[in-house]
């Protein structure tokens, strides 16, 4: 690879809004400029907001509500009538 081309890998902090779960990783995100850090094991490290992680996502909590609860079958019908 050439050298001084490509943008910084280091670790940043994820941040989940809803639940305030904190995940720690690598990206070339740590490269982009930010005010906001967190202290991980004595390392201040870049910090950004999402707003959707797997601890909030509702197919991963368990927690998906039914927004349907009539079939499709069933609205068409209600909508336009039977056929004979």
């Amino acid at each position: 690879m050439k050298k001084g081309i490509h943008p910084d890998y280091g670790p940043v902090a994820f941040r989940d809004i809803a639940t305030g779960a904190v995940f720690v990783t690598r990206s070339t995100l740590a490269s982009r400029p930010r005010g906001r850090t967190i202290s991980v094991d004595g390392e201040d490290i870049p910090v950004f907001d999402v707003d959707i992680t797997s601890d909030s996502h509702p197919f991963w909590t368990g927690q998906s509500r039914v927004i349907d609860s009539e079939g499709r079958v069933q609205a068409f019908e209600r909508r336009f009538g039977k056929r004979s």
